[in-house]
């Protein structure tokens, strides 16, 4: 990562602006987004738009021809051109042979994408954004921060200023004034244009139809009142029928800002005649820009049912904290380092697709169905393919890979920690170390991993002699196999003990397969597969050998690593005689919360209720997002006797993402933060969630504030309220 990126970041953190109106949006998104939606079958409109973008993604040539032809039949001139180089070429060329001199502009991503302005201005072109917020760009010498709100990172202070030496005036911060200013001095620009220029949200084969989706106008004044039209669309807004653009349209305003609809649903299908009654020019570019490359690449074709509303960004954690100047070029977020990636800025990609921090927050709200962080992660595989592994992670991942090797080192560390430790933290670490723990406390590596203490656990399985309801099997040893993962293993023990004293007490024995290893989720996420896969291998070895009814995790991030990503990373390395035995895997895994649930229900365990404070509850991002469990645990902690209070923002994520903290400090600790006055606001007594990396951002982060507030693994307060079969009571 290079220092001007690092200074980038530490620019947009340090912008009390940017923090202000980005966490207000964030906040209120999601609010506006809900009642826009209500009485609307949200995944079945997403599903149909899935399926419209994705035929027409395996069908670009064809639909561009016939698009050519109807709209063609109707007066337009279609030019299919491949690169930017071409896009420029031909605006240009054109506007200098029918003397164009003013250039009237609505919103268009694809003229960004390929920098016509900059090209039009150099040909000594007039060129004035119309849409008022890239108009603020364009006065402001800056690019769009949002794809669909350019100007959201400035304040009503910044707008005035600009305004002010844009008319020579020294203007106020009253809204309503600078938007009379504004629309003082854009209607010169659509009345002198000679063209307008526009983009389109859709493009219909069927009709040869532009559609144009607009909240201000302007883009009917663009595309009417000048003599010439000129429309720049990306082939991936090409769908094949008319009846296909409901779905979009039924989306785009409720996914993009929350709205029911926009202002102005504006259908062009042909020529239209000027004012005076002359032809109008109607010129339309398909752009191509390795669109086509994309759509033959069986994995990021799906990144072509993006409809640019921008909701990836507008719930992603990291975009909350360092906006699209940082996080992003042309386009910004999580679907804007894919794009980048693919359009030719694949150097800025490099450093953009590091932001993303995992959560999985875009992929429940993309009205596209566009799984955003498994292709991000595709991107960081296709890196390292290309590139190799720099040398720091290279020798860290051949470490973790050689499990008696990783384990050794782990186990000197807790030697070397002592002069730090005190408490069960690690509060402050020597020189280029010191960082690590500015904002968080760091949990001490356990003198004794769990591997060890599981030796001498004596496990008392309670069997009861009936069962306690129809269909328990409480007669039946059942076992269940635990993966510990390495923090549970190495760092919080005393979760393991929980976990095996709760599933005693439902009748389960646990075993612990000692040839477990990392689960490869940061070998994975770094784009390291053939790391990943090796992983992948030595963990199926090991956990299937059990024979086990269960594999059992008490992390969110392994079960999703051992019932979803084993196969993944098995078929992308080729390793696919592994297969059969990822997927049989796959299909024992379960999540803790899930298992005990399970055995609440079928009577094998019986929780008592206590008189017990009220908690609160963090969904970790892989438990809710990607296995789907968020009620479970919730009700398992009121069966214990506790009241569950809802914090705000309990989905969100509390920075940890693995080894992001480590990488981007920085950034998680602006997320941490917020995470720990939402706990705060709830004034319960502890803070509860399922995964030991929350625990550890968490719990770090109330030990760094010296905040008395319990932060606690699930498998905790459950053991509290369960019979204890090993009879010790202890809490290791």
């Amino acid at each position: 990562m290079t220092v001007t990126f690092r200074k980038e970041i530490a620019g947009a953190l340090g912008d009390a602006n940017l923090a202000s109106a980005l966490g207000r949006f964030y906040e209120a998104y999601p609010v506006s987004r809900a009642k826009a939606w209500q009485g609307i079958d949200f995944e079945a409109v997403r599903t149909r738009i899935a399926e419209v973008k994705g035929h027409a993604a395996g069908r670009l040539a064809e639909l561009a021809e016939r698009f050519a032809k109807e709209a063609g039949a109707r007066g337009a001139k279609v030019v299919l051109l491949k690169s930017p180089e071409e896009v420029r070429r031909y605006v240009v060329d054109l506007a200098r042979e029918k003397g164009v001199k003013r250039v009237a502009k609505s919103k268009s991503m694809a003229s960004e994408e390929v920098h016509l302005n900059e090209a039009l201005a150099e040909a000594g072109i007039d060129v004035r954004e119309t849409d008022l917020g890239e108009w603020i760009i364009q006065l402001a010498g800056q690019r769009p921060s949002h794809m669909v709100m350019p100007a959201i990172h400035l304040t009503k202070e910044d707008v005035a200023e600009i305004f002010s030496k844009e008319v020579g005036e020294r203007l106020s911060t009253d809204i309503p004034r600078l938007v009379k200013v504004a629309r003082k001095e854009l209607r010169s620009a659509f009345l002198e244009a000679d063209m307008g220029i526009s983009g389109a949200n859709v493009a219909v084969a069927e009709t040869g139809t532009l559609v144009l989706v607009t909240n201000e106008g302007n883009a009917r004044l663009v595309t009417s009142l000048p003599r010439i039209h000129v429309a720049i669309v990306g082939l991936e807004k090409l769908v094949e029928r008319l009846a296909d653009v409901v779905p979009i349209l039924t989306a785009l305003p409720r996914s993009a800002t929350g709205q029911l609809l926009t202002s102005y649903v504006s259908m062009i299908t042909g020529a239209a005649p000027n004012t005076d009654g002359t032809p109008k020019e109607l010129h339309v570019v398909l752009m191509d820009h390795r669109r086509t490359e994309m759509a033959a690449d069986p994995v990021f074709k799906e990144a072509l049912q993006c409809i640019r509303c921008a909701s990836c960004l507008n719930v992603c954690p990291v975009y909350r904290h360092v906006g699209g100047h940082v996080f992003g070029d042309v386009y910004t977020g999580g679907i804007g380092t894919i794009l980048t990636a693919w359009t030719g800025a694949m150097e800025r990609s490099k450093e953009i697709q590091g932001l993303c921090i995992q959560c999985g927050n875009c992929v429940g709200v993309c009205p596209g169905k566009i799984d955003i962080p498994e292709l991000i992660v595709e991107v960081r595989r296709r890196q390292v393919q290309e590139k190799g592994q720099p040398l720091v992670q290279k020798a860290i991942f051949k470490v973790v890979n050689n499990r008696r090797l990783f384990h050794s080192v782990l186990r000197s560390a807790s030697l070397a920690q002592k002069p730090f430790e005190k408490d069960g933290f690690v509060r402050h670490l020597p020189l280029f170390l010191s960082g690590l723990a500015d904002f968080r406390s760091l949990p001490a590596i356990a003198e004794a991993p769990f591997r060890d203490a599981f030796r001498a656990i004596e496990q008392r399985v309670v069997r009861a002699e009936e069962p306690a309801a129809p269909g328990a099997e409480a007669r039946r040893m059942r076992k269940a196999a635990f993966y510990a993962g390495c923090l549970i293993d190495f760092a919080y023990p005393g979760m393991g003990g929980d976990v095996v004293k709760v599933l005693n007490a439902g009748g389960v024995e646990v075993t612990f397969p000692e040839t477990q290893t990392c689960c490869g989720a940061p070998a994975r996420y770094s784009g390291a597969y053939e790391v990943a896969a090796q992983n992948a291998i030595d963990n199926i070895e090991a956990l299937l050998a059990e024979g086990a009814e269960w594999v059992v995790s008490a992390c969110p991030t392994c079960t999703t690593a051992l019932r979803h990503e084993f196969a993944r990373s098995l078929r992308s390395t080729g390793r696919t005689e592994w297969l059969a035995k990822a997927e049989a895997l796959a299909e024992k895994v379960i999540d803790f919360s899930s298992l005990v649930t399970k055995l609440v229900d079928e009577g094998s365990l019986h929780i008592d209720p206590k008189k017990v404070p009220p908690v609160t509850y963090h969904d970790s991002c892989h438990l809710k997002r990607t296995l789907h469990v968020s009620e479970e645990p919730r009700a398992l902690l009121r069966k214990a006797g506790h009241e569950v209070v809802e914090m705000k923002e309990s989905d969100t994520c509390c920075g940890m993402g693995g080894s992001y903290s480590l990488k981007f400090p920085e950034i998680s600790k602006p997320i941490l933060q917020k995470k720990l006055a939402n706990i705060r606001d709830t004034q319960a007594s502890a803070a509860v969630m399922d995964c030991p990396g929350c625990v550890m951002q968490i719990r770090g982060g109330f030990d760094k504030s010296k905040d008395p507030v319990e932060v606690q693994h699930i498998a905790r307060l459950l053991a509290r309220a369960v019979a204890d079969p090993a009879g010790d009571g202890s809490e290791p």
